[in-house]
């Protein structure tokens, strides 16, 4: 189990010879010399990415192996360095096939770096809206494995880890695609561990506009059905394309939240409209009905009514889902009877 100490104490700074603690499992504790030649001094040129934490840098380690180097930003915040710790803690925790996996990590006095495996397709967000011409787009096959390999993944964090993980940042730009588009989850800086016995945590709010339960956003209440909220906006990204939150819809008489326009055209049978125009029709229209409905259930108001991510990876392999739609579509049906009736009154 991973030794915890003070962020403001030295959390990483006892050498890593002197340390047996800091390999834990396949984790090592690389140096800084290491990285530099790795990806060429942190050059511009291998830069992958950037976020709030920093910058990701593609590198080649001395075996030949491939690497993603995580970089964080210059100036140090205590929040940072906490989301730093975080990401380390939670992934070394988690071991599946569908959550990234930390190589290792570098700590000096003026670097923070984390080290991942390089991910030949980045993450399902580039490749949805910034891919190039050259690449051709996520095919429907492709996406179905993505929705059910993260909820394969989320449904571990929650199910299988002691203390579960709530994740508290899921998005398509968290869900990476190996050279196989094999899906993984990754982007742990806002996880939380959470005991079994408990049913929330409250914490400050952290995520993306359009990805936030209501619970979460108005009281600060996280559990793992913050997560499942998350997921289900995710899934609509994955078939239409579209942004969880876009002002431009508003602008077209549409629905800004991605879900509450997706209902509508699902009740009107206008799928052509809602898939993703890079399909070009190629996708069987029953198994986006099915997903959309997954979707739908997941994105409920309230976190009772959600179901659980080892429910939605049942749902998605076809087990319990139109049992369960039936049963949102009767609550739905009553849901706008009333409203209808209390606008009248």
């Amino acid at each position: 189990m991973w030794r915890r100490r003070k962020l403001q104490g030295n959390f990483f700074d006892v050498p890593a010879e002197e340390d047996p603690e800091v390999h834990l499992g396949q984790l090592k504790r690389f140096s800084l010399r290491e990285l530099q030649v790795a990806t060429d001094n942190f050059s511009n040129k291998n830069i992958l990415g950037r976020g709030g934490f920093g910058k990701v840098y593609k590198g080649r380690l001395a075996d030949g192996s491939l690497v993603e180097v995580k970089r964080l930003k210059e100036e140090r915040t205590q929040g940072g360095e906490l989301q730093f710790q975080t990401e380390v803690e939670m992934i070394s925790m988690a071991v599946h096939r569908n959550i990234l996996r930390l190589r290792g990590f570098c700590v000096t006095p003026t670097e923070w770096l984390l080290v991942y495996p390089y991910m030949a397709n980045g993450n399902v967000a580039w490749r949805l809206r910034e891919r190039s011409e050259m690449q051709p787009p996520l095919d429907w096959p492709i996406r179905k494995r993505i929705a059910l390999d993260s909820a394969r993944g989320l449904a571990y964090l929650h199910d299988h880890c002691d203390p579960k993980i709530i994740h508290r940042d899921v998005k398509i730009a968290n869900i990476l695609l190996d050279e196989e588009f094999k899906a993984v989850v990754g982007g742990f800086g806002f996880a939380r561990r959470m005991d079994y016995k408990d049913t929330h945590v409250t914490t400050a709010v952290r995520g993306t506009t359009g990805h936030i339960a209501p619970e979460y956003l108005s009281t600060g209440t996280a559990s793992e059905k913050t997560d499942v909220f998350g997921y289900g906006f995710m899934l609509l990204e994955i078939i239409s394309g579209q942004r969880a939150f876009d002002l431009a819809r508003l602008a077209n008489d549409d629905d800004c939240m991605l879900h509450d326009w997706v209902k509508g055209l699902l009740k009107e049978k206008k799928l052509e409209t809602l898939v993703d125009a890079d399909l070009q029709a190629n996708y069987i229209e029953e198994e986006v009905e099915n997903l959309i409905q997954v979707a739908l259930l997941c994105t409920q108001g309230t976190a009772m009514e959600r179901p659980k991510m080892s429910e939605v990876v049942r749902m998605l392999e076809g087990d319990g889902l139109s049992e369960r739609w039936e049963e949102w579509q009767k609550d739905e049906f009553f849901r706008q009877e009333f409203n209808h009736t209390h606008h009248q009154t």
